[in-house]
């Protein structure tokens, strides 16, 4: 099946389709994803209703916006990493019994000792990565949500070679991510 007849069938409501892509096809990405995301053990079931929930919400806004200028599955690797990190941080922060603190910049911060060691994992993956524009645009891109357009304005390239770093830098720090949980930390 192409991307689109899968992104088709998916807005459709195709159960087959559906049920093959998450369940089938995506699940090995998906799983070392949520690895890599979640320092606690996580029902691969509910989270990917919860991915498909997000997919289909506005009438499949969401799915409606990948262009095919990368393979669906480097796009839902990206889409669904960024959907667990926020909802892992949402997790963290309804469980936690801390109180927030105030930043001398007037932030309201809550961090909690997973949410620190979690990040603290990923930093060390990133330090891990050969190539250090590939951890930086990690960094920028998706841990701290900076918008494309302006970090490849930072760094001097177009938002299309930004796109290209970024699924090779995607795709570096899953081979380390899976590397690192399968031989220990």
């Amino acid at each position: 099946m192409t991307d689109r007849e899968i992104i088709q069938g998916l807005i459709g409501r195709d159960n087959r389709i559906t049920e093959q892509f998450f369940f089938v096809q995506c699940r090995p990405l998906l799983t070392a994803i949520m690895r890599l995301v979640f320092s606690y053990p996580v029902e691969y079931d509910e989270l990917v209703g919860e991915l498909y929930e997000y997919l289909m919400e506005d009438e499949a806004a969401k799915l409606r916006q990948f262009q095919y200028r990368s393979t669906l599955y480097q796009w839902i690797k990206v889409v669904a990493t960024r959907f667990f990190i926020r909802h892992r941080d949402k997790m963290i922060e309804d469980r936690s019994k801390e109180t927030p603190y105030s930043r001398e910049d007037g932030e309201t911060v809550t961090d909690t000792a997973a949410h620190v060691a979690d990040r603290l994992d990923v930093e060390r993956m990133l330090a891990l990565m050969p190539n250090p524009r590939y951890a930086d645009a990690i960094r920028r891109l998706v841990l701290d949500g900076m918008e494309p357009e302006r970090y490849a304005a930072e760094i001097g390239v177009t938002v299309g070679n930004l796109y290209n770093i970024k699924k090779r830098a995607m795709d570096a720090l899953t081979r380390i991510a899976i590397k690192y949980y399968s031989y220990g930390k």
